[in-house]
């Protein structure tokens, strides 16, 4: 008998297997063993289907910190859990990232909470939505790099002429570059927006969450 868990985890195998533009109604149906009418009998679109897949990625994100902490701690603990539960599954980024929330319990409750979050942390109402969309669209291409070969970079045969970027690369030493870059990263990201709230809010510098 088919099921929301049991869809749900037959299009994530869909994906994560063939990619996402294997994801199709048709392709899913295959996958379940039944005929597409019989899926449409549980899932009436696609963009319902996707809801599902992003509820039950993002019922993984750890959003805690920002009922107990500072702002930017909070920021930052949810980006890294953010990261983790996408680099599991990088192959959903493509498809997830212009997917609507609306429908989507477990996303909308996480957007909820980072919202609530940063509003009683000082950030201004017209900024809010923003910082949330800078920081989840820095994670989701950090996920998708946690799968990328680790000599993306290597210039090859064209070296002689990129002595910059082939130094650069030689220089690199860490067993997991792609988690080095993704915490450089986050740093300057949350740091940069420390520095705008300290100038639009003097006031409310880096206090704690109290939503």
């Amino acid at each position: 008998m088919l099921s929301r868990g049991g869809i749900t985890a037959a299009a994530m195998a869909l994906v994560d297997a063939r990619g996402p533009r294997s994801l199709t109604m048709a392709a899913l149906a295959d996958q379940l063993g039944v005929a597409p009418s019989a899926l449409y009998n549980h899932v009436a679109t696609k963009d319902e289907l996707l809801g599902w897949l992003q509820d039950d990625v993002n019922s993984e994100i750890d959003v805690s910190a920002f009922a107990a902490g500072p702002w930017d701690g909070a920021v930052a603990a949810w980006a890294r859990s953010y990261r983790s539960a996408y680099a599991q599954h990088a192959a959903l980024v493509p498809l997830i990232a212009t997917a609507r929330v609306a429908g989507a319990e477990h996303t909308v409750a996480m957007y909820e909470r980072v919202a609530a979050g940063l509003a009683g942390a000082g950030w201004p109402p017209h900024l809010v939505a923003d910082v949330i969309v800078a920081v989840e669209s820095f994670v989701l291409g950090s996920a998708l790099d946690v799968s990328a070969p680790t000599d993306i970079l290597e210039p090859g045969s064209l070296a002689p002429g990129a002595p910059a970027l082939s130094a650069a690369v030689a220089a690199r030493t860490d067993h997991d570059p792609a988690l080095v870059a993704f915490e450089l990263g986050l740093t300057a990201l949350v740091d940069g927006l420390a520095a705008r709230l300290d100038g639009q809010a003097p006031a409310a510098r880096r206090r704690g969450a109290t939503a």
